[in-house]
């Protein structure tokens, strides 16, 4: 999906983090810097990057294109997330839950920006392990791009939706709704 063209304005723009590198050289230090960027429409789609360049500005913007032309869709259902997920990468693993309307984004740092860039409005999380921002905000795309839909759980099983569970069912009805 290509989201560059429609919509450049609606997209929401957050910087996660910048680190910055040194390279030990005859003449003294050179520095380079690294810029982690979350591009969202705040409707479900999303797209994660990070951009490397000798100034802070030109790897901020490196890495916001980058995440235009790689953006995908978080399937949301009411504001929240289907059902739980935990994911890990390296040693940091995020625990994301479905929240009853009205709780908000409970989450901190590097999972919030993804969350509300992506339009998640209620949500629980919780980190463990390392709280490197790189790694947390790998497990968060990962957990993310596993969640499935009622639909895809029937398709799968072989079955159809009236035979899963009446809470998936229900879900799947009030998404179709909005």
């Amino acid at each position: 999906m290509n989201f560059e063209k429609a919509g450049q304005k609606e997209l929401i723009e957050k910087i996660i983090h910048i680190n910055r590198n040194a390279k030990v050289v005859k003449g003294g230090r050179r520095f380079s810097f690294s810029a982690l960027v979350v591009v969202g429409d705040g409707k479900g789609n999303v797209g994660i990057e990070l951009g490397k360049a000798g100034e802070v500005p030109e790897a901020i913007r490196k890495a916001t294109e980058k995440a235009r032309k790689n953006m995908w869709h978080v399937p949301i259902i009411d504001g929240t997330i289907a059902h739980d997920v935990l994911a890990e990468h390296g040693a940091s693993r995020v625990l994301l839950k479905p929240a009853s309307p009205g709780t908000g984004v409970i989450a901190g740092g590097a999972v919030r920006a993804v969350l509300e860039a992506a339009g998640v409005q209620n949500i629980l999380s919780k980190c463990f392990g390392s709280r490197n921002p790189f790694n947390v905000v790998k497990a968060v795309t990962k957990g993310l791009k596993s969640l499935e839909s009622a639909q895809e759980v029937a398709q799968k099983r072989g079955k159809e939706i009236s035979a899963l569970p009446l809470e998936a069912r229900l879900r799947e009805v009030t998404s179709d709704a909005q």
